[in-house]
């Protein structure tokens, strides 16, 4: 794809420049004189002029073009709007007050504004049932599958799915990292700052005092995941924080992890009060227990995604740190392989 183009010759402006560009994920062509713009103006995507160059420019009467924007680190110049128009640019965006706003137009022309990617959130009907697990487990099955993926930790107080994945040494950002963030998030960058492994992408926490996620951090991650991934699977808090609530609300399917006794229906009724605000399919994977999955699913009023019999020696695999066990004979593996088939199946 051709590149977005900077015309100036102001160094300071062009390391600006550079620095917004790489934020958004994107390479920059530079011309220094306006005759060297001349073979990239019609076909890049974006055209940034330093108010430096703009007279210059202007001068050789370059044809009418949409997205072009002059761009400078003098505010309140009285000059800049002129500049503007004889150059035919679109806006003024004075640095540093409107990096944020040039950081999105740059990556609205290196990848698309919008995305397609499947959402699905995982939530624990109580406390132990095993949300964070299959939150895991369906993630790694979607990777195996050879979907990109994203795995989202966004519980504060779950411990870490890095630490359940044995990735918590994995070098890469976390949230503490990106919880500063709002507007928009290349999804290259995000992918390359994230710890990857076995084909999945993992955000999690670090290891300590984990804050809450602010909605606007959460609703950067998730643009970006569906632009870039096929499935972004989230582990969600009981009780629906801001950034959870980003997360249900672009939710193709939520599970609520249940456990077949009384008391864990009655714990699952109370979570789902919260998330059905927020979230519209909901479907209860209910753990093995007296009661059945039919009986369940009616006292919940919500569908039935399946059934999660006991995984023996799961516990014991997972505290030497080694992935969950995900063959097609193990019942997480079932789970997982017929949840994601009929997901994408009904979605692709």
């Amino acid at each position: 794809m051709d590149r977005p183009l900077a015309i100036t010759d102001d160094h300071d402006l062009l390391d600006d420049l550079l620095r917004v560009a790489a934020a958004a994920g994107a390479e920059l062509n530079v011309a220094h004189l306006p005759a060297h713009a001349r073979p990239y103006w019609s076909h890049a995507p974006m055209i940034v002029v330093g108010s430096d160059m703009a007279d210059a420019l202007a001068a050789t009467g370059p044809p009418p073009r949409s997205r072009v924007m002059l761009v400078t680190r003098t505010p309140d110049d009285p000059d800049t709007w002129r500049k503007c128009v004889a150059v035919g640019a679109q806006a003024v965006l004075e640095l540093p007050a409107a990096e944020r706003r040039l950081v999105d137009e740059f990556a609205d022309v290196v990848e698309p504004a919008a995305g397609d990617g499947l959402v699905v959130c995982v939530v624990g009907g109580r406390g132990g049932a095993g949300a964070s697990v299959l939150a895991a487990s369906l993630a790694l099955t979607a990777s195996r599958r050879e979907l990109r993926t994203l795995l989202v930790d966004a519980d504060p107080l779950g411990g870490g799915i890095d630490l359940l994945l044995g990735q918590e040494e994995a070098e890469g950002a976390r949230w503490a990292d990106l919880v500063a963030r709002a507007g928009r998030v290349s999804f290259t960058a995000l992918q390359a700052a994230l710890p990857s492994f076995s084909g999945l992408t993992l955000l999690s926490f670090h290891r300590g005092e984990a804050g809450a996620i602010p909605a606007e951090a959460m609703r950067s991650v998730l643009d970006a995941g569906q632009r870039g991934f096929d499935l972004v699977v989230a582990d969600l808090p009981r009780r629906p924080d801001p950034a959870a609530v980003e997360a249900l609300g672009r939710a193709t399917t939520t599970l609520v992890v249940v456990s077949a006794d009384v008391r864990g229906v009655l714990a699952a009724a109370q979570v789902l009060t919260g998330l059905r605000e927020h979230t519209g399919d909901i479907r209860a994977a209910v753990r093995d227990g007296v009661l059945a999955d039919d009986v369940v699913s009616a006292s919940l009023g919500v569908p039935c995604a399946g059934s999660l019999p006991d995984q023996p020696r799961l516990a014991s695999v997972l505290n030497r740190g080694d992935v969950p066990p995900l063959g097609s004979r193990t019942p997480l593996g079932r789970f997982c392989g017929a949840f994601l088939s009929s997901l994408t199946g009904a979605e692709r």
